[in-house]
């Protein structure tokens, strides 16, 4: 069961999509990543992209927990009808789900937001290789707000990704077989 940890939906069940591909991150790694950013003030009122977001659950964390727009990118179409069921079932405002690549959506008009993203958290697939998580961190770095926060989550067993410039890794965490990396402008 994947539940929603806290904030105005906290307790609130989520569904996962069917099948072996997607991965929900737990709700223990949830939990310790958002009780940090939330320490930070890195969510309330925020505008947060989620980039591989599977279920929805860490884009519907973020905005139960204060984020003000949130946009859940999903290329695998049963996760993204999870994803639209799962925001519609929690009912927060400001979340909006897109069914696309995460390369087509960072190059796309709609990726682009007044002020730019205040935070973004990307949850690749296990066998996204890290050449690919390299070039996605490239095409979100323009995208940035001023002192914007990155979150990707990886295997235990994956290098740390490598932040392009002007982005700096200020921590990792591991998780079991979960590793997170958070980097800032």
């Amino acid at each position: 069961m994947t539940r929603i940890v806290a904030g105005t939906a906290g307790g609130r069940r989520l569904k996962v999509p069917p099948g072996e591909t997607t991965r929900p991150t737990s709700d223990r790694v949830r939990e310790a990543l958002f009780s940090a950013l939330d320490a930070a003030g890195a969510l309330e009122g925020a505008r947060v992209l989620d980039l591989y977001a599977g279920s929805g659950a860490l884009g519907l964390e973020a905005a139960s927990r204060g984020a003000a727009q949130v946009v859940l990118v999903e290329a695998a179409r049963p996760a993204a009808a999870t994803a639209r069921a799962n925001v519609a079932a929690v009912g927060l405002a400001g979340v909006r789900v897109v069914a696309d690549t995460v390369e087509r959506f960072l190059a796309s008009a709609g990726a682009v937001v007044e002020g730019g993203w205040d935070l973004v958290l990307l949850d690749p697939p296990y066998a996204v290789g890290s050449d690919d998580v390299s070039a996605v961190l490239d095409a979100v770095v323009p995208l940035l707000a001023p002192g914007a926060t990155v979150v990707v989550e990886r295997s235990a067993r994956s290098p740390e990704p490598r932040w392009p410039e002007p982005l700096t890794g200020v921590r990792e965490r591991r998780y079991g077989e979960t590793s997170v990396w958070v980097a800032g402008l």
